[in-house]
């Protein structure tokens, strides 16, 4: 941080003044002239935590897809579809068990049990193949949401979370004043603000994971040279094979947390997966920091899009997924070797 507020001391004051600004419109009561501008505080705090939150939920996917496609360079265009497959699974488990917990777990096992049969026998055959593994992954997904409509119907389904995870929490942040001077405060529901301490959880998990653990430090050395890592006695195939199996399992992992938030029907798997591959691009391949940055830039801008631009609210995701391949093409935190 020293380093680089040495090295570019006036995009740091930038950064520290866009803070400052930031800070005081969250907890300052606004002026006449301010909601006049950009309407009641209460809409702008509302829009900026599902923004937050929606970006948590985005990386939760994106977490997994990030490791396949950006670790492994597997192109699995069936990513989406896993993620569906295990919000229908947790569904299914949860109502049956009345546990949404082991729906969470049951649907984190069973994606991930696909996802290395996935890559054990069809990745495996096909590595270095991007086009074969785009077109195969397109004809995976396109059968599986059939397979999923068959079974399941086009009915929207949506979960019930534990008990203590419903209501809304009353945060320290001033809405209005009333006339008697009393401050009105914002309140946000639980389970959302849930899913934003969880993303961050599993952000932290995956970053310890492959940069501090041995496992971890394997699967890069088997990214960057795979021949050299099996010399030295590691079954790579098998490393790959769990790599993909965690990535997929985050996949239907985000289906219950998604499905909870929001619900369960045909066509979230093309959302989804469509989220996972700009927040890649714009975060960077194989990074996990990246693809948090990423995640939380299009859940800020997809959320306060539809609050003040609903016209071209889904033109600004991929504006700037357009801009980033101009100006910067590996994304924010990918590299440039």
């Amino acid at each position: 941080m020293r380093r680089f507020v040495e090295r570019h001391t006036f995009w740091a004051i930038v950064i520290l003044l866009g803070v400052a600004i930031f800070l005081w419109l969250i907890f300052a009561v606004w002026p006449d002239w301010l909601e006049a501008a950009f309407g009641r505080k209460k809409t702008f705090v509302n829009t900026l935590l599902n923004g937050v939150t929606l970006g948590g939920l985005y990386f939760l996917v994106a977490s997994g897809f990030t490791l396949v496609f950006g670790l492994m360079r597997n192109v699995n265009l069936a990513h989406g579809s896993m993620y569906l497959f295990g919000a229908y699974v947790g569904y299914e488990v949860a109502q049956a068990s009345a546990s949404w917990f082991l729906g969470l777990a049951v649907a984190f096992l069973v994606v991930a049990l696909a996802g290395a049969l996935m890559q054990v026998l069809i990745f495996r055959r096909m590595e270095g193949e991007e086009l074969r593994q785009t077109l195969v992954t397109i004809g995976i997904s396109i059968i599986a949401a059939d397979l999923m409509l068959a079974i399941w119907t086009g009915t929207t389904y949506q979960f019930s979370p534990p008990e203590w995870l419903f209501g809304a929490a009353t945060l320290p942040i001033v809405s209005v004043l009333k006339s008697s001077g009393d401050p009105v405060y914002i309140k946000y529901p639980v389970y959302r603000l849930s899913v934003f301490v969880l993303a961050v959880a599993v952000g932290i998990g995956l970053w310890l994971f492959l940069n501090r653990t041995r496992v971890g430090m394997m699967i890069r050395a088997g990214v960057n040279d795979r021949d050299m890592l099996a010399a030295s006695g590691v079954n790579v195939q098998l490393v790959f094979a769990l790599v993909f199996a965690i990535g997929a399992g985050l996949a239907g992992f985000a289906g219950v947390v998604g499905g909870t938030a929001l619900s369960i029907a045909p066509g979230e798997d093309v959302r989804y997966l469509l989220a996972s591959l700009i927040v890649v691009i714009v975060g960077g391949l194989g990074s996990v920091t990246g693809a948090a940055i990423g995640a939380l830039i299009i859940g800020l801008t997809e959320q306060f899009g539809l609050a003040y631009f609903p016209t071209y609210g889904v033109v600004l995701t991929f504006l700037i997924m357009v801009l980033m391949l101009a100006v910067r093409p590996q994304g924010l935190m990918g590299s440039t070797g």
